[in-house]
């Protein structure tokens, strides 16, 4: 018992030292957390040699880290996904899955009991790194843009798929069709009644206790290791267990509360199980570096077919095409516990975890780079695609289409205000948007304003070579409504610069979110700046004086009027 708790304070240090390195280097921590396993491990200096000790270091942080990841798992935007999500998520692990047992075939992996090599590399190739991809598109504010939805949307029906691998897993050396079915039912069972328990008992249970937060965790953890025992009585996994507690729990209504409540201890056993999987990654042979180099490349080019495609078929031009399939060519954590699983079962050879270890930490380094910078390389790779023959929305755009280019308006991006205001021209009915074109590379915005008759050009705003097919040399008023945080690879100061060297005549309007950048805005040649911070204020004032004279009902009906008599583009 003593050297187990020595054990592991010997792990959180290294893994927190480590783990600060890795913050300067700006690298996913979990990379420094394997790296601090590797380290104390038996196959590094030897710190931590207990298999004891190892494995329960490891079974503690993968049944906590599954209840985590299942608190985190929202069965309604499962329910809500739309048709793109889908069809592409369903072409990404079907297809992904077939595709990699296929490779990994050819590589001369096994499958078949009671070696299943290929099928847990293809599944863990299948699969993406919640962690890392929402981290970084959170950081660049991508999560509500088109190609964000659509990542994230894939990346919850991913974990509705480790579900049902997780079900099926423990079966594999006696698979028949009437074992997969009943493990599948086996689980179906599990989550019904967890779901009901979490529907009609713990909301009751932790109404009173929500004022005190050392009970809440402790239910927390009580209900986690409950479920998971009765998935031990049904011959299921307690991993299996935790991760159906962590699904039920996910939808009672103090759900948020528990989460963030348990953050601490989420953090706690994830350092453990990544730094625990560490210890067992033996130094890696040349073979092993191959086989993890031709994992990694298979994950990134397995990913441009089975999501770039679909969605390009589906009609959602090049770009919002192909940020999905740049976002998730990466690893998930859920790999190395499937890898994991598949070694603790006999099914795969411990050197299958420095493969997958390896494979990680390389796709986690090069995908975080790419997708820091994919306003930058998303261009190319479209311009490249173009010179290849493959079309986007703009090849209809110009003479082609029977449309003249430009327009007396331009209208640079389209994001909220400008779908307001469109809104309001159609409501005044003054004839107005007739005069405006919009240039936008939304294939949403595109082909809703298209629909509706609206001149529409299709580009990115960021490259001169868009503006001038565009017609800014003709406009009369070019207008900027796009805020800087939202700008893909240019800014409103560098658009007033380029519009005004291609047009030093026209009247250009552009948008400010700092008071500081007015000024420079002016510099650069603008003639109006839009500062939307200032018309909230004047709004807000309104409110507050309508709440004075207790007048704010009156006020929300009025915004509720104005609210019905507007089709915008963008809701």
């Amino acid at each position: 018992m003593h050297e187990l708790v020595h054990n592991i304070a010997l792990c959180i240090l290294v893994a927190w030292l480590l783990g600060l390195a890795a913050q300067v280097a700006r690298q996913p921590v979990f990379l420094a957390y394997l790296a601090a396993g590797f380290i104390l491990g038996p196959f590094g200096l030897g710190f931590v040699t207990s298999p004891e000790s190892i494995s329960t270091i490891a079974e503690l942080g993968l049944i906590f880290l599954l209840f985590m990841i299942g608190l985190e798992i929202d069965l309604k935007k499962i329910i809500r996904a739309g048709r793109a999500i889908m069809v592409t998520a369903a072409v990404q692990i079907v297809g992904g899955c077939a595709l990699g047992v296929g490779f990994f075939l050819l590589l001369g992996m096994p499958i078949g009991g009671p070696r299943w090599d290929a099928l847990y590399f293809a599944a863990a190739a299948a699969l993406s790194s919640t962690v890392i991809i929402v981290k970084l598109l959170y950081d660049k504010r991508e999560l509500d843009t088109l190609p964000g939805r659509i990542t994230l949307g894939i990346l919850v029906l991913q974990d509705v798929f480790v579900i049902l691998f997780i079900a099926v897993q423990p079966s594999l050396d006696n698979l028949r069709p009437e074992v997969a079915v009943l493990s599948v039912a086996r689980v179906a069972a599990l989550l019904a009644a967890a779901l009901l328990l979490s529907r009609f008992v713990l909301p009751h249970l932790f109404h009173r206790v929500a004022r005190l937060p050392e009970l809440v965790v402790v239910g927390a953890l009580a209900w986690c290791f409950l479920v998971g025992e009765i998935a031990v009585l049904l011959n299921l996994s307690r991993e299996m267990g935790a991760l159906v507690a962590g699904v039920a729990l996910s939808t009672f209504p103090y759900a948020l509360d528990v989460t963030a409540k348990v953050t601490g201890l989420r953090d706690f056993f994830i350092t453990l199980f990544f730094v625990a999987l560490g210890m067992m990654i033996p130094v890696p042979t040349l073979g092993v570096i191959g086989i993890a180099l031709a994992l990694a490349a298979f994950t990134v080019v397995s990913r441009l077919l089975t999501t770039f495609i679909p969605l390009y078929l589906m009609g959602h031009g090049l770009r919002a095409s192909l940020l999905p399939a740049v976002n998730l060519a990466q690893l998930s954590e859920f790999s190395l516990i499937l890898i994991q699983l598949g070694v603790t079962s006999n099914h795969l050879p411990m050197e299958s975890a420095a493969v997958i270890s390896f494979a990680f930490a390389l796709l986690a380094v090069l995908s975080t780079f790419v997708i820091v910078r994919s306003d930058a390389i998303t261009p190319r790779a479209v311009a490249w695609l173009k010179r290849m023959g493959v079309r986007d929305f703009d090849h209809k755009d110009g003479d082609e289409d029977g449309l003249p280019h430009g327009a007396p308006i331009m209208l640079l991006g389209f994001h909220q205000a400008a779908s307001s205001l469109f809104a309001e021209l159609e409501r005044q009915k003054t004839g107005l948007q007739d005069q405006v074109c919009v240039v936008d590379f939304n294939p949403h915005v595109y082909s809703t304003l298209a629909a509706r008759g609206q001149k529409v050009r299709y580009g990115d705003i960021g490259h001169r070579d868009t503006l001038a097919h565009a017609g800014i040399a003709d406009a009369k008023i070019v207008i900027s409504t796009v805020p800087d945080s939202l700008l893909k690879g240019t800014s409103n100061e560098k658009l007033v610069y380029e519009v005004r060297a291609l047009n030093p005549t026209a009247k250009i309007i552009a948008t400010a979110e700092a008071l500081d950048a007015v000024e420079r805005l002016y510099a650069a040649g603008a003639d109006y700046v839009l500062v939307g911070r200032l018309t909230e204020a004047d709004e807000l004032i309104a409110a507050i004086d309508a709440a004075e004279a207790g007048l704010l009902e009156d006020k929300r009906a009025e915004l509720a009027a104005r609210l019905a008599q507007r089709r915008e583009v963008l809701p």
